[in-house]
């Protein structure tokens, strides 16, 4: 089995937990949810969990452990998300509303993944 360090950061693991319980209680619990929760806890976490995926994927295909995501890799990252989800998909979808400070969220979870989970990984020896 090929270890994946980066699924196993805490900041992960704590995003991926709080976004999996989130949904089962907004899908079966009966709890009245803060509106903070309920509003950005989603958009918080997504460029966390969006980006480490990715960067493990970039990884495993480029077989560069050590390989990092440049700033202009996640600016564009976080852009795109924020144009997709903030500005073309509310449009479709009577779902999804347009909220600025959706934007913020996901550019607080692109830094905390920046700062946090975007670190080289360790490079095996051949």
């Amino acid at each position: 089995m090929v270890a994946l360090p980066e699924l196993r950061h805490p900041l992960f693991v704590v995003a991926t937990v709080l976004y999996s319980l989130y949904k089962a209680l907004q899908l079966f619990g009966s709890w009245t949810l803060s509106t903070y929760v309920t509003g950005y806890l989603a958009d918080l976490v997504c460029m966390p969990i969006l980006l480490t995926l990715t960067l493990v994927v970039q990884r495993r295909l480029t077989r560069n452990l050590a390989f990092t995501f440049p700033d202009s890799w996640l600016a564009a990252a976080w852009i795109y998300v924020s144009v997709v989800f903030e500005a073309i998909v509310p449009h479709w979808s009577s779902h999804y509303v347009h909220d600025p400070f959706d934007v913020v969220a996901y550019a607080l979870g692109t830094l905390a993944f920046r700062h946090w989970l975007n670190r080289p990984g360790i490079q095996r020896k051949a």
